[in-house]
């Protein structure tokens, strides 16, 4: 009886550190999808063929097989539990035309220079 005490308890107390972790255990860095940057995006210009976007994207994470006019890019970078980064691209076709995108990326420092430098001028 004793030793089944034992054993219980003891299966208890080694469960319970899966959910503590332990202290100074690296965890490796996992990166899953598509490496989407900004540059990449702004050579995106409406009216591209899917081939021209497909050289300047690469090949999609996703490609609807209910929807074939839209293409999905998603770039997750996690360490253990934690997600430090998210990007989202995803990209719309009419016929053989990209029509649009929707990009969940942030903003490059050109373009937010370039935008300082239009308000700047505007309100002189």
């Amino acid at each position: 009886m004793r030793i089944i005490l034992i054993a219980i308890f003891s299966a208890v107390i080694l469960s319970g550190c899966g959910f503590v972790g332990f202290p100074g255990v690296y965890r490796i860095g996992i990166e899953q999808g598509n490496v989407v940057t900004q540059e990449m995006v702004d050579q995106l210009k409406p009216g591209m063929t899917r081939r021209q976007v497909r050289f300047v994207l690469g090949t999609p994470l996703i490609e609807d097989s209910f929807n074939g006019d839209r293409w999905d890019y998603r770039y997750v970078f996690s360490r253990g539990d934690q997600q430090i980064l998210d990007n989202r691209l995803t990209v719309y076709f009419e016929g053989d035309t990209l029509a649009r995108f929707d990009s969940k990326l942030p903003p490059s420092v050109a373009s937010d220079e370039a935008n300082t430098a239009e308000t700047q001028i505007t309100e002189n």
